[in-house]
């Protein structure tokens, strides 16, 4: 039998900047090596773990010396936690690697050039900036080298927190998070004290067994909390004994709920989630608008950030009052209310029925009749015969999945002839690629990057096109 050929290792790399997805980039010879947990100017032995024609992939097995561009990350968890992995970075350089990941991916993919880009938008918040989290039980819990030598041979493996990187059954037991503001840790870290204490089974994903599965905290910038427990399957006197204890703990807590999800994945769109105590839903306010927010509601989970880039979309489409605006993608119709009091007609299309149903809620909550949403599939919603019913929209607005626009959206987005689209993308190599077939009929003439998530890779960017 022939010798498995190893990949190679190579020593005392350079590395040279920033690629998308947070990895670093170096080069050796004429190759490309990507490499994850390295910032530009660390020196490193990089063992290659995956190789392609053009390219490598790699970790770093021994650092010779570390960037001057390092600082000492905040959290204690960094080494292993998946959040927040450019802590290590300040935040003025993670804005310049984001702002040159997008400008990279819209001359390299979308071939643009020679546009009007403005400056990346700094968040106002680089910690406990989020709205929402989850959390997940495991009784497989993630133990450092030191642990594993000191914690004796039965150590408690029960844990309340999030996934290491490529572990999906191994979760990190959660001290401190800063990404959402209190009560967030302390809700889960009384939570995780009762549930030990008390006996409550942790779930083991492998094994597709254990009562507490997922805690999800969502909050506003106001400061109502609603916390959602899921749970594997129902325990009438475990549950309850449960959440009144949070609520006796928390009175403060405006809504608990709770879901039984006793499937293989975690999502729980397709589930009834029920009420247990106060209201089922909690109130964002953004200038004189309200939106409600359930538990499975979609709002950016930046608030602050969410309102300034709400606020340039609303500039960019440079509305007059007279317009039909198309809100594509609209999820529970934030952007869609937010520009509607500007326009003459707003038609919101989304393929999450609940959401559509969030989304008239907000219309009716702020007295805006102006407003029309549907629920469906895009390519099979947004056809000729869709658009002669709705009028012709004089503004389209994308906001898309990671994935982007399907292609037979984009030939209909061609034939509309919509004076103006108003991209935002949280992908910027997919919104690259939409930019480039849309390039058929317009012209991309400014670019907007906005930082929504600090001390991660991701960033928003905001494209403005006019048809040509």
């Amino acid at each position: 039998m022939a010798r498995r050929r190893r990949h190679p290792l190579y020593k005392e790399v350079e590395i040279t900047s920033v690629a998308a997805e947070g990895k670093a980039i170096a080069r050796i010879d004429d190759l490309v090596v990507f490499v994850v947990n390295t910032v530009p100017g660390d020196i490193v032995d990089v063992q290659v773990n995956k190789k392609r024609k053009s390219y490598r992939e790699g970790y770093p097995v021994k650092f010779h010396k570390y960037s001057e561009l390092r600082i000492e990350p905040f959290c204690a968890h960094f080494e292993f936690c998946g959040g927040c992995k450019w802590q290590q970075l300040p935040y003025e350089e993670q804005l310049n690697f984001k702002e040159k990941q997008v400008l990279d991916q819209l001359e390299r993919i979308g071939k643009v050039e020679g546009l009007e880009t403005k400056k990346i938008l700094p968040s106002s918040k680089t910690q406990y900036y989020r709205n929402k989290l989850e959390y997940s039980f495991s009784n497989k819990r993630w133990l450092t080298n030191d642990e594993i030598d000191t914690l004796g041979d039965n150590p408690d493996l029960r844990a309340l927190g999030f996934h290491v990187p490529g572990k999906f059954d191994k979760i990190i037991d959660i001290e401190h998070c800063y990404l959402q503001p209190e009560p967030s840790n302390k809700i889960r870290n009384f939570v995780n004290q009762y549930a030990r204490s008390h006996g409550l089974d942790f779930f083991d994903i492998r094994k597709q067994e254990g009562f507490l599965r997922s805690l999800i905290v969502r909050n506003t910038s106001e400061g109502q909390v609603m916390v959602i427990f899921v749970l594997y399957y129902e325990d009438e006197e475990k549950r309850i004994d449960l959440l009144c204890a949070l609520k006796e703990e928390f009175p403060e807590i405006d809504s608990i709920m709770y879901v039984i999800n006793g499937k293989p994945n975690e999502t729980i769109s397709d589930l009834e989630v029920k009420l247990y105590e106060g209201n089922d839903f909690i109130t964002e306010k953004m200038e004189d608008l309200k939106f409600r927010i359930g538990p499975k509601s979609f709002f950016q989970t930046n608030t602050d950030q969410s309102y300034e880039l709400y606020k340039l979309v609303r500039e960019y489409c440079n509305l007059q009052g007279s317009e039909v605006v198309y809100d594509l993608y609209t999820g529970t119709g934030t952007i869609a209310n937010f520009v509607a009091r500007s326009a003459s007609k707003v038609v919101g299309i989304e393929y999450i029925e609940e959401a559509v149903a969030d989304a008239r809620k907000n219309s009716d909550l702020n007295e805006i009749s102006n407003t029309d949403f549907v629920a469906g599939d895009m390519k099979d919603v947004l056809t000729e015969e869709f658009i002669e019913i709705n009028g012709r929209p004089d503004v389209v607005i994308l906001d898309p999945p990671r994935a982007g626009i399907h292609p037979d959206v984009i030939k209909v987005l061609l034939n509309t002839h919509a004076k103006r689209i108003v991209y935002v993308s949280c992908n910027p190599a997919t919104q690259a690629r939409d930019i480039r077939l849309l390039s058929e009929k317009y012209k991309t003439i400014l670019i907007h990057p906005v930082d929504m998530f600090p001390h991660t890779h991701h960033v928003e960017n905001i494209a403005v096109l006019e048809l040509e």
